[in-house]
């Protein structure tokens, strides 16, 4: 039966369980909080069906950060994508509105819009194209069928490229370029990324003011390729010559192989599509973000 809490006026505090106890962003998010009094918060594993028998009903906020991703996706590994993505998203968010949780919480992605390269606002197609996006989009549908404003409020959080100390996937790859490379292109474009740290922050006030619907969080600036390889380079000590003259041979090959895509691409979020204004969260700018990222993973 679900039970009703009995928030009084002077209680702020934010009881929060975070389903994926290995998680990147869950973690990132409980060690920003860790200090906090306002924010008690707990993990749980999916890993083994013993989740079931835990408890939600003692807390306000259900982050939903557990999900398959950076895998190179295979006829073998597509159920499975499915099976955690969408079916245990779904599993857990009946679990969580039954037992009287008020706020849900899901990290999907940008994924679900289906392209590699263009500017995203409110109009834009729902077309994923991966495994990863049509099972994170699935999930996405089902719990907004369940909401409700009053008693079952649902944040879906769809971030794009995260990095920060130990992240996984295209930042470690250019990380890796950037360290051992002694030339690169000079290149113009613009691409929406968020630090792992303005992402905990984000998630914060999504909590606090009970934020709802679909967000999209982002660095405050684009972030152009080029720069932020001749940054990662200065902070690890070294030479990089940025060269020209390639522009037209990255145009041509950006248009025809995904690779050159996904790094030399415009990707973007409309700055105006979130209202949580970037001042609150983005607490470090660009090169800062690139200088503690890349001095914590030396050691």
């Amino acid at each position: 039966m679900m039970k009703k809490k009995q928030q009084g006026v002077h209680d702020k505090m934010k009881r929060v369980l975070i389903t994926g106890k290995n998680s990147y962003v869950g973690n990132s998010f409980a060690d920003w909080v860790k200090d906090d009094p306002n924010f008690k918060v707990d993990k749980i594993s999916l890993r083994e069906d013993t989740w079931k028998e835990h408890d939600f009903s003692s807390y306000d906020v259900v982050l939903h950060v557990a999900g398959i991703a950076h895998q190179k996706e295979t006829k073998k590994n597509k159920e499975i994508y499915y099976r955690v993505n969408r079916d245990l998203t779904i599993e857990i968010a009946n679990k969580a509105k039954s037992e009287g949780v008020l706020h849900f919480i899901f990290i999907s992605s940008m994924s679900v819009y289906g392209i590699e390269k263009g500017k995203i606002d409110e109009g834009s197609l729902l077309n994923p194209k991966t495994n990863y996006g049509k099972s994170k989009l699935q999930a996405e549908e089902f719990i907004k069928t369940i909401r409700d404003n009053v008693s079952f409020k649902v944040s879906i959080l769809r971030p794009p490229m995260i990095y920060g100390n130990e992240c996984k996937g295209n930042y470690q790859k250019l990380s890796k370029i950037a360290k051992f490379t002694p030339f690169f292109p000079k290149y113009s474009n613009e691409r929406s990324m968020i630090y792992v740290d303005h992402l905990s922050i984000y998630i914060k006030i999504v909590m606090e003011r009970e934020k709802e619907g679909v967000l999209l969080p982002q660095n405050m600036q684009y972030v152009n390729t080029t720069k932020l390889v001749e940054a990662i380079s200065k902070v690890n000590e070294k030479k990089l010559f940025i060269i020209g003259n390639f522009n037209w041979l990255i145009s041509f090959l950006s248009d025809r192989i995904s690779v050159f895509t996904k790094v030399f691409g415009d990707l973007k979020y409309n700055n105006s599509e979130d209202d949580i204004n970037p001042n609150e969260y983005n607490i470090y700018n660009f090169n800062e973000t690139v200088k503690i990222t890349e001095k914590v993973n030396r050691r």
